[in-house]
């Protein structure tokens, strides 16, 4: 994470309009167009293969949404496998495209679509752009100290529905059930990998000082990442962390921490402790599970976890859990 802070310090272009720019930590970029912020993010898929058009709208909606931003606009870059693509792939890719799109609002406005040399599989490139007004702007390193780390929804989602998918074969013969394996894919859906309506809940209810999704190196590292932002310590409770069950399943069958596993669908939300039993309220009258898993703290305090054996540094995934399956 250092390395990387390190080199966008040295390469990043910087310009007046731009709030915020490329940093470690910060879900997306954030630029001044006079009455309100452009909020723009790009991220790729990479590990899925099925759904991967309806995964790309998703994650690159859940980073605009947690800068409080309106997801609006779409660019895709789909990269395709040369010798394995159909027009079935292409047509069935876009189709997920649009439907999440629709689902979300979002205008598909552009992009770039190639066959390319020595791929395994598509790779969708998306770019999002949104606004916000600039009273409502949220960023990951708003945390402040004495704030409560809340977490919405329970991990990890996008990773039990990539396993249960790319695994489904291997998961009948090891006797589970089609209704099991059914329900684990299912988790793209219910609960979801989305996290738009979560964070505008959230934004209505309380002063949210920090919002973050995490993704690729799961819950730990979407942690590391706020705290590095906001330079702050983090001190979480692993009694509190919620696990959903099919994933603390298929975790416990493969060998890989849930902790570590991308995460998308969960949302972290930093708020002040008298406002914390506001917003999780809300959230228990909408139906969405929520729970107060640490606290910020000052930055000397480190990052740590405690656990039935005792408090320990937070673990850190350099390289997401899943892709030790792949």
């Amino acid at each position: 994470m250092s390395y990387l802070g390190d080199l966008l310090s040295r390469y990043a272009q910087h310009d007046p309009r731009v709030v915020i720019g490329a940093q470690v930590g910060e879900d997306a970029a954030v630029i001044d167009f006079g009455d309100r912020y452009l909020v723009a993010k790009t991220d790729p898929i990479t590990f899925a293969t099925d759904q991967i058009g309806w995964y790309a709208v998703q994650v690159n909606a859940n980073d605009l949404a947690t800068t409080g931003a309106t997801p609006r606009w779409l660019l895709v870059a789909l990269l395709l496998p040369e010798g394995r693509t159909t027009e079935q792939l292409i047509e069935r890719i876009f189709q997920q495209i649009h439907e999440a799109c629709h689902e979300l609002g979002i205008a598909l406005v552009g992009g770039h679509t190639e066959v390319t040399y020595d791929l395994a599989r598509p790779i969708v490139v998306g770019q999002l752009l949104g606004e916000v007004d600039k009273g409502k702007l949220v960023t990951t390193s708003g945390a402040r100290v004495g704030d409560d780390i809340i977490l919405a929804k329970g991990i990890a989602i996008e990773g039990t529905s990539i396993i249960a998918r790319e695994r489904a074969q291997d998961l009948r013969q090891r006797s589970y059930s089609e209704e099991w394996i059914a329900r684990a894919q299912e988790y793209l859906y219910q609960p979801g990998i989305s996290v738009l309506r979560e964070a505008q809940l959230a934004t209505a209810m309380v002063p949210v000082h920090a919002m973050h999704d995490p993704t690729e190196g799961g819950l730990a590292s979407g942690l590391h990442e706020l705290a590095f932002a906001a330079r702050v310590g983090i001190f979480v409770d692993r009694d509190q962390i919620p696990v959903l069950a099919e994933c603390a399943e298929l975790c416990a069958l493969y060998g890989l921490d849930p902790l570590g596993v991308i995460a998308s669908g969960a949302l972290i939300l930093a708020v002040a402790p008298q406002d914390s039993p506001r917003l999780l309220e809300a959230y228990r009258q909408a139906g969405i599970p929520a729970a107060v898993i640490g606290r910020i703290m000052p930055a000397e305090d480190g990052i740590k976890m405690r656990t039935r054996e005792g408090v320990s540094d937070l673990p850190r995934f350099d390289q997401d859990e899943i892709t030790r399956l792949f």
